[in-house]
């Protein structure tokens, strides 16, 4: 016998379903600008923007502009962290969808060094900034749309739904570049690479349509109607939870890094000193983003039952066991032992990826938590994201082609991120200890 559930249980099952579709579009969207991004950097960018040097310091160039987004998103952050939390999560993730859309879509239509000389790069850089301000307010914001809508108990797997769009943005525009590498080499630079960037404008138009049919975060509404809302949300956080920011930068480390080693490192790595086929990289990148997208709800459920502090510095340690390995079966050159290689990291370390932003969001008091988990994850951005395909290169060029250096370098930051999350969920639990009996006075 089927009952009927009463009509707030239902509206709020829908609304979560929404919010976390909108979340997850919205993400995977923005995520597509940010690769496509870092694909033509490892490709393209050094020779249409940076032609006057060598091939090996235009990538490294190239990777220099990559690097300003990232320098660019705790300003996003910190910006969009304070109209969330003041003023709601809806229309703050709509301005960032549409200020990513716009600046990858200029991207498409800017003229080369060859066109416009040193202005090209500035123009390139200064979009690049653009990307990294949205993309520094959307990844907290969609965090807390989609696990502040969740059901009871289920927070931690609707915020993996914002998680699914990082393979997901990966695997469109490797599909993309794909398409657009079937060109021959002199019409892929000549406008096959711009393909990318201007179709960015057809998914903004679909992100937007569903992400304004999302009703506002239900905690924030609370939090709006009790007077709690925070008069500037980031002083606020540097007053009482700087701790937990330091922590969860550190936390955030391999989240960040790891996709920047697989899809712009190692793809200049291949293509460049291993001199794999472009076409195959692509390919093989392909099939591990299909691989973290499957991974990563399984992972999410896995932590449900096992604790996500344990499954999380699990993931970890088994990702630093495996990093020498990934390295070695690269460094073959050959399709399939590469697959192999990245898929190794990729399981190991997507499972942490998945219960990362939940595991954030909860560390940080509902009033001011956009901003906290805003800052603490794009901070991260800039201090490791963005340097990591840069310093990998600088790696590998200074040593004359050994990755010896780049694996040291990999799991020094494995490293790190496990002694962070262990540290956080101790600080968390410590903190919850001492406000219980607060609360049970209270």
């Amino acid at each position: 016998m089927n009952v009927p559930r009463p009509a707030g249980v239902a509206r709020a099952s829908g609304q979560a379903r929404r919010a976390g579709l909108a979340s997850f579009v919205g993400t995977t969207i923005e995520w597509y600008d940010f690769y496509i991004y870092g694909t033509a950097s490892a490709l393209v960018f050094g020779k249409l923007f940076f032609p006057e040097v060598s091939p090996a310091a235009g990538v490294l160039a190239s990777f220099a502009t990559f690097w300003v987004g990232f320098l660019a998103r705790p300003l996003g952050g910190i910006i969009f962290g304070h109209f969330g939390d003041r003023m709601g999560r809806k229309g703050t993730l709509v301005t960032t969808l549409l200020l990513m859309g716009v600046a990858t879509f200029m991207i498409g239509v800017l003229p080369t060094h060859a066109q416009i000389g040193v202005a090209a790069p500035f123009l390139l850089a200064l979009l690049r900034a653009v990307q990294g301000i949205a993309v520094g307010g959307e990844w907290g914001g969609a965090v807390l749309m989609a696990s502040e809508s969740a059901p009871k108990g289920r927070a931690s797997f609707f915020a993996m739904l914002v998680q699914q769009g990082s393979p997901a943005g990966a695997i469109l525009a490797t599909l993309v570049f794909l398409a657009a590498g079937t060109l021959d080499d002199a019409a892929f630079l000549a406008w096959g690479w711009r393909v990318p960037f201007l179709l960015s404008g057809v998914l903004v138009v679909v992100g937007l349509l569903i992400r304004m049919k999302v009703e506002e975060s239900g905690e924030f509404e609370r939090v709006k109607s009790s007077g709690d809302v925070v008069r500037l949300p980031v002083a606020e956080v540097l007053r009482t939870a700087w701790r937990t920011v330091l922590l969860g930068i550190g936390a955030s480390i391999m989240g960040i890094s790891t996709a920047y080693f697989t899809n712009t490192f190692v793809l200049s790595w291949t293509t460049n000193e291993l001199h794999m086929n472009r076409q195959t990289m692509l390919y093989v990148l392909l099939a591990i983003s299909v691989v973290q997208f499957a991974w990563q709800p399984i992972a999410a459920l896995i932590s449900e039952r096992v604790g996500e502090a344990r499954f999380m510095v699990c993931s970890l340690l088994v990702n630093a066991v495996v990093a020498v390995p990934m390295f070695l079966l690269i460094n073959t050159a050959q399709p399939l032992l590469v697959f192999a290689g990245i898929a190794l990291a990729i399981v190991s370390g997507s499972g942490y990826y998945a219960v990362l932003a939940g595991f954030l969001a909860r560390a940080f008091p509902s009033r001011i938590r956009y901003t906290g988990i805003s800052l603490a994850y794009q901070l991260c951005s800039t201090l490791i994201g963005g340097t990591t395909p840069f310093a990998a290169q600088a790696l590998l060029t200074s040593s004359g082609g050994s990755f010896w250096p780049v694996a040291g370098f990999y799991v020094t930051l494995l490293l790190i991120t496990t002694a962070s999350v262990a540290g956080l969920a101790r600080f968390g639990a410590r903190r919850a200890a001492q406000e219980q009996p607060a609360q049970a006075i209270a």
